[in-house]
């Protein structure tokens, strides 16, 4: 019996979308930061293929709204990025996971086909990644089993992490979709993603006027 468990890192608040701090003061960087992260943990537990959800970071606050969210909560045990999600990583490894999910905390589009997709790719491969919309990122990193390939979060990531499965001839599956690829990162990626919401309701109101005309 397969058991997937997801690892979701956060940074510290103070720390998190830096890139947006000429846009938006820390307060509201803050709240976007916990509000995507209680989206994701929602999706994550709607899709019903987890047996675990951790979320690792260095602020207690985060840990808190985990929490409150149904996940459970790791204080870094590592300084660094990758070095945390290693530590976090054994540890999940340890506790009998055959495979293991880290997903970013900022996918404001993500849905539970999202998730179920990617599972459902790792039953035929060992390495499933979900790239970011620039295709440089990696979104979504599935392993089966925990750490079958180093994270090697950073510049490239996605092609690094490519590149590792294969010196490990692990086959590797690439998931695009718009729910995975979308984070937020920069004003721009605010702009863009409520043009995005703004198409797709006035789309939705369409058909609705169609389906019932008055």
């Amino acid at each position: 019996m397969m058991s997937y468990h997801a690892l979701v890192p956060v940074k510290t608040l103070t720390s998190a979308k830096s890139r947006l701090a000429a846009h938006l003061p820390p307060h509201e960087r803050e709240t976007l930061v916990l509000d995507m992260l209680c989206h994701v943990l929602s999706v994550l537990r709607a899709s019903e293929v987890l047996e675990k959800i951790v979320v690792v970071s260095p602020d207690e606050r985060v840990l808190e709204r985990a929490r409150c969210r149904g996940a459970q909560a790791w204080l870094e045990e590592a300084v660094g990025h990758n070095p945390a999600l290693l530590a976090a990583a054994t540890r999940i490894r340890a506790e009998g996971a055959s495979a293991l999910l880290t997903i970013s905390a900022d996918l404001p589009l993500l849905r539970v086909t999202d998730i179920r997709a990617l599972v459902s790719r790792a039953a035929d491969h060992p390495i499933v990644i979900a790239p970011s919309r620039e295709g440089t990122g990696t979104n979504a990193l599935l392993t089966r089993p925990p750490l079958a390939i180093p994270y090697l979060f950073g510049p490239n990531s996605f092609h690094r992490h490519v590149q590792a499965a294969g010196q490990r001839q692990l086959s590797v599956s690439i998931y695009y979709s718009t729910g995975l690829a979308w984070d937020i990162d920069t004003i721009d990626d605010i702009h863009e993603l409520r043009e995005y919401q703004s198409g797709v309701q006035h789309e939705l109101a369409a058909h609705s006027s169609s389906c019932f005309p008055g």
